[in-house]
């Protein structure tokens, strides 16, 4: 099954808006996630209708951060992407009258909703300026 990335590569991408000086084009982006620039105005339309990204036209336009990375969460930038479904994991609906199918989906569906909560709870309480902070860590570490 194949995974959906756009969180994590929406967040690659705003670490590096974060420290690049001055505007990314699509252009830019689109190289670094080795994609289409489509893609990424596609995907950054959801950026900038949240306000965590704006557009400047023009020469030496592109994206630039718009929103205060302390105040922004992993999970703001989940939702501002589409809000992409975090398991994969369902129950079977065949067959209602059936007590097995029955017992088995409601234990799956507690399961599922108690672990997305967590995760949920999880990517909430995460800033971009935390992130910000790792990567910032992780580029002064001096190299093993």
């Amino acid at each position: 099954m194949r995974k959906d990335s756009r969180l994590s590569r929406m967040l690659h991408v705003l670490l590096h808006m974060a420290r690049h000086d001055g505007p990314m084009t699509s252009e830019h982006i689109a190289r670094m996630l080795q994609t289409n620039p489509v893609v990424v105005r596609r995907t950054m339309a959801g950026l900038r209708d949240a306000g965590y990204v704006r557009s400047e036209k023009g020469h030496g336009g592109g994206w630039v951060i718009a929103a205060d990375l302390e105040k922004v969460s992993l999970l703001d930038i989940h939702r501002a992407v589409g809000g992409p479904t975090l398991f994969a994991i369902g129950s079977e609906q065949d067959n209602p009258a059936c007590a097995v199918e029955a017992a088995v989906n409601e234990a799956l569906d507690e399961a599922m909703r108690e672990a997305e909560a967590l995760l949920v709870a999880r990517l909430g309480a995460v800033s971009l300026a935390q992130l910000a902070r790792s990567f910032d860590a992780r580029c002064s570490a001096p190299p093993d």
